[in-house]
């Protein structure tokens, strides 16, 4: 039985190895090449299945026997990914919690390949009223800078934000930098009556949520 038989009639990519996934996508899809040449060749090029899923495009057409259909379909894997995460909030406008949080920052940054920080704005009702994406940079960093902070809290009129960054290349885990960098602009917007509630950090699937780790401040003003 080949493979694309396999998964219709089970629906599920248990027991392949990451090779037969990618041939399995590709000959449901009608690709007219010698897939599995096609996949060594990918393999060969981006080392792992998470490297040939986060290429883009330009890159992948690189490859012997890609296709721009091929490149295309490859491509979009990340991003329906990060739509299927939102797909599973209750009330996708809204967060109330840190698995919500977590699934919410999910969806902007699962399968990114640069880092990229965003102020996530919302109302007492913590519905969200703005996503705004404040700054990208490179494969390991990415500086989230104060007055573009800020004024993308202003300017949704934010009763409290969420920041959300990941990891691309490492673990979900903050660094001490993460941790300093979000207490000063915690400190700012407390300055401005605008509550940072938490600071989300993804890496591949997996997310870490500094106010769960207790990252943050949360002492009252003035407090020792």
């Amino acid at each position: 039985m080949d493979l694309k038989t396999l998964f219709l009639r089970e629906k599920s990519f248990e027991g392949y190895d990451d090779s037969s996934v990618l041939e399995c996508l590709l000959s449901t899809a009608g690709v007219r090449t010698d897939v599995p040449i096609l996949v060594q060749n990918m393999f060969g090029m981006f080392g792992s299945l998470k490297g040939i899923l986060e290429a883009r495009p330009a890159q992948l057409l690189t490859v012997p026997g890609m296709t721009e259909k091929s490149a295309a379909l490859i491509s979009m894997v990340a991003p329906l990914a990060r739509v299927w995460e939102r797909c599973n909030m209750q009330k996708p406008n809204q967060i109330t919690n840190r698995h919500e949080a977590e699934a919410f920052c999910k969806s902007l940054l699962m399968g990114e390949r640069t880092e990229k920080f965003y102020v996530i704005s919302v109302n007492a009702q913590c519905k969200v009223i703005g996503v705004t994406k404040v700054s990208e940079g490179s494969v390991n960093q990415v500086s989230a800078y104060p007055r573009l902070v800020a004024e993308a809290a202003l300017n949704c009129n934010a009763h409290s934000v969420f920041f959300c960054h990941n990891h691309p290349g490492g673990t979900c885990a903050a660094s001490r930098e993460d941790i300093s960098s979000t207490l000063q602009l915690q400190r700012l917007l407390n300055q401005m009556d605008i509550l940072v509630l938490d600071h989300i950090i993804v890496a591949g699937n997996n997310a870490y949520s500094m106010a769960q780790h207790c990252d943050l401040d949360f002492r009252p003003r003035g407090g020792a």
